[in-house]
């Protein structure tokens, strides 16, 4: 019965992938713009850098443009922000607030392998 659900496997890679760069674009703009809600210390160093790689990165993945390298950098990002931010203030990433950076960090490694799926600028 799941077999038949293959088929839809690209569909369900996109859907991954827009929902993922939404809610990180989201981030982006916290840090950037101060909205939804502001960020602390948002317009300071690697927090700016940060927010600009959200937005732009989180863009390009959200419609499928060059998915594969701009996620291996954000990957990568995400990886540094848990480790410099988040392991510091505890061991277990619900604890430290971690766990959004955790999830991101492996679902970016995924599409690096994996590529954008269906419904992306750059086709496969």
């Amino acid at each position: 019965m799941f077999n038949r659900l293959s088929a839809y496997a690209p569909q369900a890679l996109a859907v991954l992938r827009i929902v993922t760069a939404l809610l990180f674009i989201e981030h982006g703009t916290q840090k950037l713009f101060g909205f939804p809600v502001p960020a602390d210390g948002a317009t300071e160093g690697l927090m700016l850098v940060a927010g600009i790689l959200e937005v732009v990165g989180g863009l390009l993945v959200l419609i499928g443009f060059f998915t594969r390298p701009v996620s291996f950098v954000l990957c990568g990002m995400m990886a540094v922000a848990y480790w410099m931010v988040h392991a510091p203030m505890g061991v277990w990433p619900v604890a430290n607030f971690g766990d959004a950076a955790i999830l991101f960090c492996f679902i970016f490694g995924y599409l690096v392998f994996a590529g954008p799926g269906a419904w992306s600028v750059n086709k496969q």
